[in-house]
């Protein structure tokens, strides 16, 4: 039988949970996410972990590049620093995908904030729903909207958060404004001094204060102010020295990868998408059904809906109105019944999923929206419109989809795809509808139906034999929704030919095995539109997608609305679709889903639609013409050598570590089972107790088995049992034994026949900035000499040749000179770093006050330049009013300047103060605590196994 020492299993479980820098601490959080991330994403987590005195960075990768998982592994690292006061603000439309991400792939929990969430908290007595622990009795990253968050900003500002991520971060670059980001000015307020990580693949676009204002929300001591910035970088033609100097201050807080450096480097192969339309023109009732609903919804004096919810509520009757004659059919009646009992409208809605985010965006609550007088005639009316809806037994769009369906099947089979498409609807009733539909067009039992609820009796059953087929494995999360999710997809790929899905059922899906996707009703929304394509089109992706939308003939509007979303966002061709220049400028997809949904609601002719139209492309005519300008380039891109050759040195390190640190967590499972595990079968995995474990995420889902990790299960319960295990003083005998496979270890062999004294030491040096953690090994043999470090770790890996002795304490005086050596080194390793991180900050603050002062010397340039145009334009004048008003100026002027140079040293010592007071805070945050624990002691002897002994 093979032995080895809980103090063995100990000094295993605390090397492996060690804290340090990102570069030593975040393998272990790699360990434990079910992703293979790529280099140029750990390398952008590591960007955003390097230095503990940073406020923050922006990761600024391409779109597509994966910034959600880079975000994901820096909220995951925190949360194995035990830091769980964590906030990810993000547009409404995206927070149920990124609550999906977190959970599946790195087992992070979340909670989505919302105002029902909140007012239920709130009504059970809690002070403040987004303080998680307090409020819900356990920690979970809180996510939000940005609409919500503002709005709550209060409550926001009492959390001291650890860290506040922000995707779609675009949204705040225009924070400079006076007159415009309300939001984003009322979040730097609440969060003002919190650590944020921003995503934005297009943090600058029109004007460089956009970047001021973005990098102002992460550090307002990174640039001076405002007017600082504007006369140092503002400037038409900026001077080549100014330029490298800002590229060189933007390196330390922005992160730029790009699509074709990943490429190069082989990361990820990006497949193209390739777009099919199917005209259609509907019958003369579905145009009457229309135009009928569509006056309606134009009235102004429609008594059923308050002004206050106006846009919403006739935006998502116009949508459920596209999306077939069965939708409306059945929300009119649901109308008609809730007008009847003078009950609000919006619950009327459901049909539609997406409306509890627009409802967010909107900022409106479930107020009472019914007026109790003369509702009737409205009533009646809406039941005339059912009555019509009622009689349309054939939808035009509808015979399109199954004219469209086998020449897109041909399509995709020519491109090497297989015969599955996914479709979208934003209507729950169309969905079903196309179901019982498709399936008499030869389809029957090939259908898969994905949306917010799936309580129809085919979901239920497809979950229910997916729970049983999985029961004890790791594919089961205990989440309802999610594992309904997962049963849905897995019976689409392994078994269907179509799923037909709602948005909101489809937000955190990953469908790459699908390369033909359909959408049955296009949302007006350009970010919405490229989520829904990026279900397929995805890294993972190994065919050439192609995506299907209809056009109707009969309707101006909806043609104008298909051709801004392809010709000018260029969503539906390419190798990836809508550029991120284009999808990150527009500040909101909402924004052109309200201008759009104006124009249907205004126009009522074709002429007007054109005109508006028109003027909408003019509009956004600066940002889908954007050009990625060699000034932005050279600001935010790195010489595509230099990043492809760092990215194959992080690939190739990484692999090895992860490998390294993966044999680790195997050689803890069998220390600490013992004889009781069986690891034969493979170099990955193990049995124990008739379960299969598996270091890879992939092979334990492919294997029906459980992912063995460090954080949850298994892994992290073998760990604290190793933590917190006695450790009495024993004698180890260790027998060398290494196989042809493994090579052998010469310094360990040269020990055979020795023995000695050993003891190891846990250090942690903390500051508040951060908490650093090294263990000390230390031994001698009996001939007094040292062994070194990684001998010693090679020594405690070998198995015993029998149970450990347990003995007195044995005198480890000797071991004392080479613990204070260790030590030191340990110390002025940290102190070195510190030294790293201080100079940066002092770097950044003497360029902080450099922009004030060039500020200063600016202005009185300016006022003399004022001043002699002032005293120029004044000799011309002719009237001796004008003259005596021109004097008045000038010396206006002229007290300004005088002012601006009397208080000019003044404000410069005002400035050298704050740059002291900041850099006697950074000091007081880099200052340090050591604390040594002594982990064990014993006496140690080797000897070799019968094979060694024989050779």
């Amino acid at each position: 039988m093979t032995f080895y020492s809980p103090h063995q299993q100990a000094w295993l479980a605390h090397y492996m949970t060690l804290e340090g820098k990102a570069e030593e601490s975040l393998t272990k959080t790699m360990a434990g996410a079910k992703v293979d991330m790529n280099p140029h994403q750990i390398e952008a987590a590591m960007f955003a972990l390097a230095s503990p005195l940073s406020n923050g960075v922006i990761l600024a990768d391409e779109v597509g590049l994966g910034k959600t998982i880079e975000a994901s592994l820096v909220l995951a690292q925190k949360w194995a620093e035990r830091r769980r006061k964590l906030l990810l603000i993000a547009p409404a439309t995206l927070r149920k995908q990124w609550s999906q991400e977190l959970e599946e792939k790195f087992s992070l929990p979340s909670f989505i904030m919302e105002a029902k969430s909140f007012n239920e908290a709130k009504k059970a007595g809690i002070a403040n729903p987004f303080d998680m622990e307090s409020a819900f009795g356990q920690p979970a990253i809180c996510i939000c909207s940005y609409e919500f968050a503002a709005r709550k900003s209060l409550e926001l500002q009492r959390v001291p958060w650890d860290l506040v991520v922000m995707d779609e971060a675009h949204k705040l670059r225009n924070i400079y404004k006076n007159d415009g980001a309300k939001t984003a000015k009322v979040l730097d307020n609440a969060l003002m001094g919190i650590k944020k990580v921003l995503l934005s693949a297009t943090p600058l676009q029109n004007s460089m204060l956009e970047l001021y204002g973005l990098v102002s929300v992460i550090d307002p001591y990174f640039f001076g102010d405002l007017p600082s910035f504007k006369a140092r970088y503002g400037r038409q033609q900026l001077e080549q020295v100014e330029l490298a100097m800002l590229r060189t201050r933007l390196s330390k807080v922005c992160n730029r990868t790009l699509r074709r450096q990943v490429q190069e480097e082989g990361g990820i192969s990006f497949t193209r998408r390739y777009s099919m339309t199917e005209d259609y023109r509907p019958s003369a009732q579905e145009e009457q059904l229309y135009r009928q609903v569509s006056e309606y919804l134009q009235r102004e004096d429609l008594l059923a809906i308050k002004s206050g919810a106006r846009h919403l509520v006739t935006l998502v009757i116009r949508k459920i109105l596209a999306s077939s004659s069965h939708a409306i059919q059945g929300t009119l009646q649901t109308m008609i019944a809730r007008l009847e009992q003078k009950l609000p409208l919006l619950d009327a809605l459901e049909d539609y999923e997406n409306f509890s985010d627009l409802q967010d965006e909107e900022g409106i609550g479930d107020e009472e929206l019914i007026d109790p007088q003369a509702l009737q005639a409205e009533i009646d009316l809406l039941k005339d419109f059912q009555g019509l809806a009622s009689s349309i037994s054939n939808n035009a769009k509808a015979d399109a989809l199954v004219r469209v369906l086998e020449r897109a099947f041909e399509k995709t089979a020519e491109l090497g795809g297989s015969r599955k498409a996914v479709i979208f609807t934003e209507s729950v009733r169309t969905q079903t509808w196309l179901a019982e539909m498709l399936a008499t067009q030869g389809y029957d039992g090939q259908i898969v139906m994905l949306n917010g609820s799936n309580s129809d009796s085919v979901s239920k059953q497809i979950y229910r034999d997916w729970l049983e087929r999985h029961r004890g494995s790791s594919r089961v999360s205990g989440s309802k929704t999610a594992d309904m999710k997962a049963a849905l997809v897995e019976k689409f790929r392994d078994d269907a030919t179509l799923m037909i899905c709602t948005e909101a059922g489809a937000e955190g899906i990953n469908l790459q095995f699908c390369s033909l996707l359909i959408n049955y009703d296009l949302p007006w929304n350009p970010q919405r539109v490229e989520q829904r394509i990026g279900r397929v089109h995805r890294y993972g992706q190994k065919n050439d997608v192609v995506v299907v939308n209809f056009i109707n003939k009969g309707n101006r509007a909806d043609e104008r609305v298909f051709e801004l979303l392809s010709q000018k966002f260029q969503l539906f061709e390419g190798v990836f679709g809508a550029s991120d220049e284009v999808l990150g400028s527009i500040e909101s997809g909402v924004d052109i889903e309200r201008r759009i949904h104006d124009i249907y609601q205004r126009c009522r002719s074709d002429a007007q639609i054109e005109s508006e139209f028109n003027a909408l492309q003019e509009e956004l005519k600066e940002h889908l013409e954007a050009k990625n300008s060699d000034t932005r380039r050279s600001l935010f891109e790195h010489f595509d050598a230099d990043v492809v050759r760092r990215l194959n040195l992080r690939r190739g390190k990484t692999t090895a570590e992860l490998t390294a640190y993966q044999q680790k967590m195997l050689l803890l499972a069998r220390m600490t089972l013992q004889g009781n595990g069986d690891f034969s079968e493979s170099m990955d995995g193990f049995v124990w107790l008739g379960n299969k474990y598996n270091l890879n995420w992939q092979n334990a889902e492919i294997g029906e088995g459980e992912f063995f990790r460090p954080h949850d299960g298994l892994g992290a319960a073998l760990i604290e049992q190793a933590k917190t295990a006695q450790l009495p003083p024993v004698a180890l005998q260790f027998v060398y034994e290494r196989s042809p496979e493994q090579g052998q270890w010469v310094d360990v062999k040269g020990q055979i026949g020795n023995s000695g004294l050993l003891k190891v030491i846990k250090v942690s040096i903390e500051s508040e900035a951060q908490r650093r953690e090294q263990l000390l090994l230390l031994a001698t043999n009996h001939h007094g000499e040292q062994l070194h470090a990684e001998t010693v770790e090679r020594l405690l890996q070998l198995p015993l040749a029998q149970a450990p002795l347990v003995i007195p304490e044995p005198d480890v005086s000797a071991l004392l000179d080479l613990q204070q050596t260790l030590l030191g080194d340990f110390l002025r390793e940290v102190e070195r770093d510190n030294e790293t991180y201080y100079g940066e900050e002092v770097d950044k603050l003497e360029r902080w006050s450099e922009d004030k002062r060039i500020a200063l010397d600016l202005r009185i340039k300016q006022l003399d330049q004022e001043i002699k145009e002032a005293r120029k334009a004044s000799r011309q004048l002719t009237s001796l009013q004008e003259k005596m008003e021109a004097k008045r100026a000038l010396k206006q002027l002229e007290r300004e300047r005088d002012n601006a140079m009397l208080h000019y040293y003044e404000e410069k010592k005002l400035i050298e103060q704050e740059e002291d007071r900041l850099l006697e805070e950074v000091e007081a945050r880099l200052a340090t605590e050591t604390r040594v624990t002594e982990l064990f002691a014993v006496t140690w002897q080797i000897v070799a196994n019968e094979c060694e002994a024989a050779a």
